[in-house]
């Protein structure tokens, strides 16, 4: 195990750590815990303005325990994933019922609504100060190169020699400024691809760069392969601008948001004839067809092919269908939304 000191790696972090919006001090948990959930699979930069509009409009536990599911969906629109969103508020109701609040240690957060053992592990160490190992691919990249790991870092064994050498550096100094440390390292400066190691204060403990290895570390882990999918969209636009969505309640994708009319276009298919079939009620104008829309949702490349019906804003076949305006729906929807919007023909 290479002899890192902490110290040295601390004082790069408080130097050149990024200032975001959930690291003000003094640590707020919720603002912590809310963090966590949108950073899953998230890029920090679409998070900050998604986190610091959530909690302006939910300052609280409290307070996005009181709104509706609806109300918490509509504002987390945009970041995807939206079982986070809806995780999140259910675990701030248990939070808000709960007498003594958020739990303060891992073991206990585990078993909250949508917490998992790493996020269980960064709200407890980042909040509250545990010496919790946080594992995430940043973590898992830094730590794989320093001490030269050949085997896979998601491994059981390689998890446990991880966390083994990050807790190590966690006796001498703040187990949370660690792993936030270790994290941060691994997103500006110990990157997949050229790594800037002329700027990292582990260079000279890290085997990896002492033999000349940096790309060898971690070892490539096998890629889902990637799925090519072709949707037809039924955009029913009516008077001012609105537009005709439904709520989806089919399929692992898209369920719970407000999306024109959508379906899969199958080999052999006539894409008009199968927009046509998707309106609620008969239309006596012709669909125009727009410039095909791509929308790319985790391991899926998805051409949308948009069908574009002028309509009179009529009585909604029912609750599951609104009128709205897409650039500012108020129901919880997806970026594709605004993308079949920007494909409407002038």
């Amino acid at each position: 195990m290479r002899d890192v000191n902490p110290i040295d790696l601390l004082s790069w972090y408080r130097k050149h750590a990024r200032r975001l919006p959930w690291r003000r001090q003094p640590r707020d948990p919720y603002h912590v815990v809310v963090s966590e959930f949108m950073l899953q699979q998230t890029q920090v930069d679409r998070v900050v303005p998604r986190f610091e509009s959530f909690v302006a409009r939910f300052p609280s536990f409290a307070a996005l325990a009181e709104a509706s599911e609806d109300e918490a969906l509509s504002e987390w629109s945009g970041l995807g994933y939206y079982r986070r969103a809806r995780m999140l508020h259910r675990l701030a109701r248990e939070v808000a019922e709960r007498p003594g609040g958020l739990p303060r240690s891992a073991t206990a957060l585990v078993d909250l609504p949508g917490i998992g053992p790493y996020t269980a592990a960064a709200v407890a160490s980042l909040a509250f100060g545990e010496s919790e190992p946080v594992l995430d691919g940043n973590v898992m990249r830094v730590g794989a190169r320093v001490l030269a790991m050949e085997s896979d870092p998601r491994s059981a064994e390689g998890r446990r020699r991880l966390r083994a050498w990050v807790g190590e550096l966690m006796q001498a100094e703040d187990p949370g400024h660690i792993n936030e440390a270790l994290m941060e390292l691994g997103a500006t400066v110990c990157a997949p691809a050229e790594p800037d190691c002329g700027h990292c204060p582990l260079a000279s403990d890290c085997e990896a760069n002492r033999t000349g290895r940096q790309a060898e570390f971690p070892p490539p882990r096998r890629r889902r392969p990637t799925e090519h999918l072709r949707w037809v969209a039924a955009c029913v636009v009516a008077d001012e601008g609105m537009w005709l969505v439904r709520e989806i309640d089919e399929g692992p994708i898209l369920r719970g948001l407000w999306l024109p009319p959508l379906a899969d276009l199958e080999e052999g298919s006539e894409a008009e004839d199968e927009a046509v079939r998707l309106v609620p009620f008969r239309l006596a104008s012709q669909p125009r067809r727009g410039e095909a829309v791509r929308h790319n949702i985790t391991h899926r490349n998805i051409d949308v092919i948009p069908f574009f019906f002028a309509a009179d804003r009529c009585e909604l076949p029912g609750d599951a269908w609104r009128w709205v305006n897409p650039l500012d729906p108020g129901v919880p929807t997806s970026s594709l939304l605004e993308k079949l919007a920007d494909a409407l023909p002038d």
